[in-house]
């Protein structure tokens, strides 16, 4: 996340449904959940939900946090990546999830961004 003067402190209620967008301004999706490591006490993930219409059809993308920038003006999220990427990324249906505890999982997904797992 982009740091300005302080480090923000934000609701997970206030996140969810937050939009993502790329550095080109295009839509990546919503954020729907956040999912957090209760053994770091950080949150490991944001839960990404990308393409369909109106909800059928979509994917949803575990997206490691610090791939992020929080955008507070405009109260959304930039993930700079593009929209093939996140096509080609692992993703999940909404009725089978992965297990974010599975490290190997993890290095993958943060691999597939080009962030360094938070573990480390």
């Amino acid at each position: 996340m982009n740091m300005l003067s302080s480090s923000p402190i934000l609701s997970s209620s206030t996140i969810s449904r937050d939009k993502v967008v790329n550095r080109q301004g295009e839509d990546l999706g919503d954020i729907k959940d956040l999912m957090i490591d209760f053994e770091s006490g950080r949150v490991a993930y944001a839960v990404l939900e990308f393409g369909g219409l109106l909800g059928l059809g979509s994917k949803l993308f575990a997206v490691p946090l610090s791939a992020m920038e929080l955008d507070r003006e405009n109260h959304r999220f930039i993930f700079d990546q593009d929209k093939e990427t996140l096509k080609n990324a692992p993703g999940f249906e909404k009725d089978d999830w992965p297990n974010f505890s599975d490290r190997t999982w993890g290095t993958d997904v943060h691999s597939h961004y080009g962030v360094s797992p938070y573990w480390e």
